[in-house]
This record gives C-alpha cells, sequence and structure tokens, in this order.
C-alpha cells in the first residue's frame, strides 16, 4: 500500500484520482484545497486530513516524513498554472509525482523539472488517459499496419458547454488555464501526435474566449480541427436533444467513435505507473509545444483547408482573437 497526498481536492477532476488511489489499494493520507466543499473525500478517504492553507498542508507532511510515515506519491489537481510549482514541493518531499494535464504551460519549465527529478532521485508522471482508451490502442494499431506514405484525413470537434461560472473561474484566465486550446484540447492533441507523428506545420484560423480552430500538418495526417465551449457552437441536432457535449473524430471521412471507455483511464493510468509504464516528462513535450503554439499564434488566412464548423461569409473571418 502507497501512502498518497493529493492537491486540488475540491477540483473537477480530483474524483477519478481519489477513485484510482482507493481500487489500486493505496491510502490517502493527507489533501490541500482553498476551497472546503470536498464531501467526496467521505466516499472514498474519510480518515485523510485535510488542509485548506498550504502551509499547513507542508507542515502535516513534514511531520509525517520526520515520523518515519512519507507519503510516497504526490496527486496534483490544482490549476494548470501552478502544476509546475506544486510538482517540485512533491519532488522536494521526497515523493514520486502524478499530475494532471498539462503538466507545465510553458515549455521551458520542462527542463527544470527534469533536472528537479535527477537531483532528488524521484519521478514525475503525467496522465495522458486516452493512449491507454482501447480504441485508440486499436486506432493507432491500424494506423500503423497502413502503408508507410499513407497521408491520412482527420477533422477532430470537441464541443463542451461551460456556463458563465467559467470565466469567473481561474479556467477563465489566460495566464492561468492556458486557453481554450490548453484547458480542453491537449489530450486530443497529444493523441493524435500519439497516433499520426509529429506535427510539421500548423494554422491557427479561430482563437477567442471561447472557441479555437486551425489546421495540423503531422506526419502521416492533416488535422482540421475546433474546440468550443460555447453550447451555441453546438450542431442543431444535439442541441435539439438537450445534450451539452458533442465529441466527433472523422478519419478518411469516417466516424471514429470512443464515445465509451473512458469510465477506468484514471485508474488504469495508475496501474501503469505502479507497474513502471506510467508516462514522463518527455512524453508530453510535444502536445505542450503545439498547445504553446496556438496560444501565441497570429491568426493565418483562412485557405482551401479549414474545419467544416468554421463558415466564411464573404470570405472573411467568422471571429476573430478575443482575450476574456
Amino acid at each position: 500500500m502507497k501512502r498518497f497526498a493529493l492537491i486540488g481536492a475540491a477540483g473537477y477532476v480530483a474524483p477519478r484520482h481519489l477513485q484510482a488511489i482507493a481500487e489500486t489499494g493505496n491510502e490517502l493520507v493527507a489533501a490541500l484545497d482553498p476551497s472546503d466543499s470536498v464531501g467526496i473525500l467521505d466516499r472514498y478517504f474519510p480518515e485523510a486530513a485535510f488542509f485548506t492553507e498550504f502551509e499547513r498542508f507542508d507542515r502535516h507532511l513534514e511531520k509525517l516524513k520526520r515520523n518515519g510515515t512519507p507519503i510516497d506519491y504526490l496527486t496534483i489537481c490544482s490549476p494548470n498554472y501552478l502544476h509546475d510549482a506544486h510538482i517540485r514541493f512533491g519532488l522536494r518531499h521526497g515523493a514520486d509525482v502524478i499530475c494532471e494535464k498539462p503538466i507545465v504551460l510553458n515549455p521551458w519549465n520542462l527542463t527544470p523539472l527534469k533536472e528537479i527529478e535527477n537531483d532528488t532521485g524521484q519521478s514525475i508522471f503525467c496522465v495522458l488517459q486516452l493512449r491507454l482508451h482501447p480504441s485508440v490502442i486499436a486506432l493507432k494499431k491500424m494506423v500503423e499496419s497502413a502503408p508507410s506514405d499513407k497521408l491520412w484525413d482527420i477533422e477532430l470537434t470537441y464541443i463542451t458547454t461551460r456556463g458563465n461560472w467559467y470565466y469567473a473561474s481561474w479556467k477563465g484566465d489566460n495566464q492561468k488555464s492556458g486557453g481554450i486550446a490548453t484547458n480542453i484540447g491537449i489530450h486530443f492533441f497529444d493523441m493524435l501526435i500519439w497516433i499520426f507523428g509529429k506535427v510539421l506545420n500548423q494554422e491557427v484560423h479561430v482563437h477567442s474566449h471561447d472557441r479555437a480552430a486551425g489546421v495540423l500538418r503531422l506526419e502521416n495526417g492533416n488535422v482540421r480541427w475546433f474546440l468550443s465551449i460555447n453550447g451555441d457552437t453546438l450542431p442543431s441536432a444535439i442541441r435539439n436533444e438537450g445534450r451539452l457535449v458533442y465529441r466527433s473524430l472523422k478519419i478518411d471521412d469516417e466516424e471514429f467513435d470512443f464515445s465509451q471507455g473512458f469510465e477506468n483511464l484514471h485508474t488504469k493510468s495508475y496501474q501503469e505507473i505502479f507497474s513502471g509504464q506510467g508516462f514522463r516528462i518527455d512524453t508530453t513535450k510535444q502536445g505542450i509545444d503545439l498547445v504553446y503554439q496556438i496560444r501565441n499564434s497570429s491568426l493565418d488566412s483562412i485557405k482551401n483547408d479549414f474545419h467544416s464548423f468554421v463558415k466564411l461569409p464573404e470570405g472573411k473571418h467568422p471571429f476573430h482573437r478575443m482575450n476574456n
């Protein structure tokens, strides 16, 4: 049994990590969050010590270490912009770290983390759960079995409706979340790079506070992508059904279905880590590089290739870059 601490216990993704810790037979001994709305702990680890102040959390972990019962792992579910600081904290406490996506916002923060790994002898693992999805694994095998010169045609659409709370939270602040492409797109971009090869070129056609779109040129595929948190961008058929989320991946005009199979991917991620197969820092680099480029790119003129959700009234951009 491994001993865990967790930062970000009140966050959206924390329950998946709590479930993974429990289902792999391990123990959560301490948790931290500025918000005390953490009743979810009662479902899994009611005995865990809980703190709303970082200093007291730090002191408690130090006490555990001095008493000969240190934590083995620190799980990080905090806001994106705090990930690298909390990773360093965990490593210096003598723990291995499991961090939600994105592991950092800026590519240049990866090298110092690797240096601290080497200095402390501890390890950092990133959760890239789509790489463990059975349908995604099958797709990768299909692509690898095709002729090496085949260029696949791909269209990715992901719309997940968010309310006004989103813009008032840290997620609505690009400096803290990394914006739409980072906050809701990083897993999909990592998946596509993993399957279709490294990024050769990229264009950004739309980039606002609630949506982004562009084109990726990968080694073995061209990708048109559209991401949105605005329900008005949902296809009318989806809206009419009362659904709030639309996820579509078309490959050579055929729909690739991966709507199911997400239930236990965090538990699988933990199992992979414990078996020595977890995803390390170098695995995340191409995805971090890409979302950083998207976030800092000027809008490209739309020519022949663009996502079908990007309309072109009179040849003009349908949307423009906006700062929330």
